[in-house]
């Protein structure tokens, strides 16, 4: 897998745990996945879907009874 690049790692928003970033990706207006960056250790957000596992999306109304 190709590394993040250090120029791209810099301007994102950093997140010590994942717990963080993917409240911040539920709280986001469009759809956001967090990943853990392999160049400072912490996480950011991506709307990337090329080669990634899942999307964080907020709930919509729940169907059922």
């Amino acid at each position: 897998m190709p590394r993040t690049r250090l120029s791209i790692c810099q301007r994102k928003q950093r997140f010590a745990s994942e717990e963080d970033a993917v409240r911040a990706a539920l709280a986001a207006s469009i759809e956001l996945r967090p990943y853990a960056c392999d160049r400072c250790g912490q996480f950011h957000l991506t709307s990337r879907l090329k080669g990634k596992r899942r999307l964080v999306r907020p709930e919509r109304g729940k169907h059922g009874p």
